[in-house]
Parts: structure tokens; sequence; C-alpha cells
């Protein structure tokens, strides 16, 4: 009998930047097609309230507070990973941020705070799982970039810079270990509604509302993306039905980047 089209039944997958937007909508996603799920985020209240939620969609589910720039942390969580949830199969790097600035504008604590949540954070954590599935022989690994890593933004120089970083570190890694069994891929999301996007916008000086409709004027499909529609992509590689993907960075985003 064929598997169903998205099937994590005996997986585990861990998810940074768990709290909110596209990663709250990829736990949930991963939960509902059969992961356990091991959750990371700097809010503990809500990492546990979602922790909770997951549990009464009947996933085996566990939270760990932490901060990504920390590689001791990252190290630790994935270390928990295995030990309360059996193993560890699927990554999922979401934890990001992003300070609209420009390049004149970009301090060096903008600069040195979105390399390290965005690229090292990234970077901790997966070479944290890596050494876990090189041995067992198999995983996935997704790391959320941007199209602003592919096509680049005006007011955006440090988050450009470490989402195209986040897109080279993806193709480095799976080069490193196609050989082993283990995929490593990036979803490159264009304006998604997020608590996130909504700060970006404050910061530019326009209300959510007004730089929804702005950013959405500037996009093909003439909308920005919902969480889910981002998230559903983001399981689909990490799942076995994207299996000869490895090395790719894929935008989802109503067709921005082909401008």
């Amino acid at each position: 009998m064929n598997k169903p089209f998205l099937e994590f039944h005996g997986k585990v997958a861990l998810v940074t930047g768990a709290t909110s937007g596209i990663g709250l909508a990829t736990a949930l996603e991963l939960a509902r097609h059969g992961a356990s799920v091991m959750l990371s985020g700097r809010d503990e209240p809500r990492g546990m309230e979602l922790r909770d939620q997951l549990r009464a969609l009947g996933a085996a589910a566990e939270f760990m507070a932490g901060d990504v720039r920390q590689r001791v942390f990252c190290d630790a969580l994935v270390e928990a990973c295995v030990a309360q949830l059996g193993r560890l199969d699927v990554v999922i790097n979401s934890a990001g941020i992003c300070q609209a600035a420009s390049t004149i504008e970009t301090t060096d604590e903008i600069w040195h705070d979105t390399m390290d949540i965005n690229v090292n954070g990234t970077f901790f954590t997966s070479r944290a799982a890596l050494r876990v599935m090189v041995e067992q022989g198999s995983g996935s690994i997704v790391n959320i970039a941007s199209d602003w890593g592919l096509v680049g933004a005006p007011e955006a120089a440090a988050y450009c810079a470490s989402k195209g970083a986040v897109v080279m570190l993806t193709k480095a890694m799976a080069m490193d270990h196609a050989s082993q069994g283990i995929r490593v891929n990036a979803v490159c999301p264009g304006d998604t509604d997020t608590p996130m996007m909504d700060a970006d916008f404050v910061q530019r000086g326009q209300t959510p509302e007004e730089g929804r409709a702005l950013a959405g004027e500037g996009i093909p499909m003439g909308r920005i993306a919902e969480v889910e529609e981002v998230a559903r992509v983001v399981c689909f590689i990490a799942s076995d039905a994207a299996s000869f993907m490895t090395g790719t960075a894929v935008p989802v985003d109503g067709g921005h980047s082909a401008i």
C-alpha cells in the first residue's frame, strides 16, 4: 500500500524558532502528519503552550527554551531531543530576525545579532544534528532562508547577507553529506504574514495593514503568503516525498524572485 503523500509517523523533528510565524506553523503541520516534535524558542510560555497544543493533537512533543546564538545550547538541544524523543530525523532551522536598515544605518549590533541568529544559529544546530544523522545514516534538514537571500532588497543589508549565507551553507552541507543518506535544503519565503514581518513594516514607518498591501503590489500573485502556505512546502521538502532533493533553495514567494 502506498504511503500518504506526507508521512512522518515514527519520525522525530526538531524545530527552532517554533514559538512564532513559520516555525510555529511548521511544527503544527509536522505534528498533524504524525511527527514527534522537539520545539525550541526563547519565549518559554508560548513554547509550553505550543507543546500542549501538539500533545492535544496526539503528537509527542517537548519544549526547550534557549538561544541558538549559543553553541552550547544548540548542542544541548539536540542531545535533549534524542534523550526525550528517542531519535532525530528532521531539523527545521526557523529561528531568525530581520531589522530594517540600509548599509550605512546598519549598526555593529544589528549586523552581529542578525548574523548570530540567522547564520550561526543555523550552523550550530545543523552541526549538532548532523553528528546524530551521520551515525544513523539518514536525516533531512530544512533551513528557512528568504527570497531576499536570492535577489536582495533595499534597507535590509544584514538580513539579505545572512539569508544568502544560509542558502550557500545549505548547498555546502548538502554536498558534504549526500553520500551519507542526509538531505539538506532551504526554503526561501517571500513576504509572509508573520509577527516578524509586521515588525519590519513598523520599522519602515508603515502599519502592518499598509505594509501588507504595499508588499502585495510588488508580488505577481498580488498578496503576501500565509504561514501555512510556507509550512506545507517545508514539510514536503523535509519528507520522504522529496527523497531526491538536496542542495536546493526553493522560493515560496508568489513569483517575486522571477521578476
